[in-house]
């Protein structure tokens, strides 16, 4: 019996008892499914009577040329071909999406793609980072192995909102974020990426999380929660005569708020007095503290990034007008501030990094808590200690951490 194999019909395509056939015309022709055009014996075809085969290198009735049988090879073999890598390709691309928060398996160069972002750059922000990536090392996921990509914003909310979609697109293993805005950033975008910050003072006023315990927005990480108590009673030693604070922060960030709150809290509670000064970005700094000379004796200033990106002006008005200004981090202290009560920035930043070693070992974000770092040391800017001229106790010269200015 000859062997005849599938044929290119004229018009439309009908089934068969699941053969498939091609009417041309008034002509039936009997086709065979075969993915590659393997030989099919007539035997196999319905009765003759029905479906008149055609030869191939013959004419339809219709008067279009049947192909000869290798050109009809040769065009659906690479169709067919086509279609094979184009389904393997979707299986590769469907079998990358959707997580349930751990990290997703390592490039094909074997290493992990760990992203960075902060959102403006400064000491307290740069050590945390260094302390993240040190502990990481330490705990064996050094640059042989974890490929880290840093961003900073430079205070641009636009460019943070385009940094964190770059780093959400699936091809990031984790992304750690220093401080609230770049944290919010990321969360707020809903990525299967796990995301673990650093330094989020009020996680979940901030909406990073509902429950410190029970993580569930695919983000974790350690909160530098401002010891407000702390920080006011040192400064009660420093400068007893203090009768009225002034608080300088920026409204639109949450920590800072927050940390505000707590500070009138406090207050109300000792009757001791106060007045805002807020901004909604940097170029208002100057003027807002500013509005403060000569109606306080002190300013209290939040863990506060639009505040900390222009600490210089900030300092230069404070010391002219001998106003001392209490800050809420190392980093506002090294910045001009003349004293706090504050975490180190590095341990904070190797406290999220351990964290992250854990999501690297298969466990779900969810099922590691976020925690609250405390704060330990206690900072004196020794150039505003002598601006202000000063006197401090022998007690707090021996146990407090002094820096110079560069």
């Amino acid at each position: 019996m000859k062997n005849y194999k599938i044929i290119r019909g004229c018009r439309t395509k009908q089934f068969y008892g699941g053969k498939r056939a091609l009417r041309a015309n008034q002509t039936q022709v009997c086709v065979f499914a075969s993915l590659l055009a393997t030989p099919h014996i007539m035997s196999d075809c319905p009765p003759q009577g029905l479906f008149p085969p055609i030869q191939f290198n013959a004419t339809a009735p219709c008067g279009n040329k049947i192909m000869k049988e290798e050109e009809w090879i040769m065009k659906n073999a690479k169709k067919t071909i086509g279609l094979f890598l184009l389904g393997i390709m979707s299986l590769v691309i469907f079998a990358g999406c959707g997580s349930d928060g751990k990290a997703s398996d390592k490039k094909s160069d074997g290493k992990l793609k760990v992203g960075i972002i902060q959102m403006i750059e400064n000491g307290a922000f740069n050590d945390m980072r260094e302390g993240f990536i040190e502990e990481l090392e330490k705990k064996g996921y050094g640059e042989d192995k974890v490929e880290f990509v840093y961003k900073c914003a430079q205070g641009d909310a636009t460019n943070l909102q385009t940094i964190a979609q770059s780093m959400a697109d699936g091809t990031f293993d984790l992304v750690c974020t220093i401080a609230t805005p770049p944290t919010q950033a990321m969360v707020n975008l809903g990525t299967d990426t796990p995301v673990v910050f650093v330094s989020v003072s009020a996680p979940v006023e901030a909406g990073v999380l509902s429950d410190m315990d029970k993580p569930d927005k695919n983000a974790t990480g350690t909160s530098n929660a401002i010891p407000i108590n702390e920080i006011f009673e040192f400064a009660e030693k420093l400068t007893p005569d203090v009768e009225k604070y002034g608080f300088l922060y920026c409204t639109s960030e949450v920590n800072s708020v927050t940390t505000i709150e707590n500070a009138k809290e406090y207050c109300d509670k000792n009757n001791i007095k106060y007045k805002e000064s807020v901004v909604t970005n940097s170029a208002e700094v100057q003027q807002a503290v500013q509005a403060l000379v000569g109606d306080v004796d002190a300013i209290f200033i939040p863990n506060d990034s639009v505040i900390q990106s222009s600490m210089s002006l900030v300092t230069e008005v404070a010391r002219k007008s001998k106003i001392p200004v209490y800050g809420s981090s190392a980093t506002m202290v090294d910045s001009g501030a003349f004293a706090t009560i504050a975490i180190s920035d590095k341990e904070i930043g190797a406290q999220s990094a351990d964290m992250a070693v854990e999501i690297f070992e298969g466990k779900n974000v969810k099922d590691i808590p976020s925690i609250v770092v405390p704060a330990s040391n206690t900072v004196i800017n020794k150039k505003t200690l002598d601006a202000l001229e000063i006197e401090l106790e022998d007690s707090i010269k021996e146990s407090a951490v002094f820096v110079e200015e560069d």
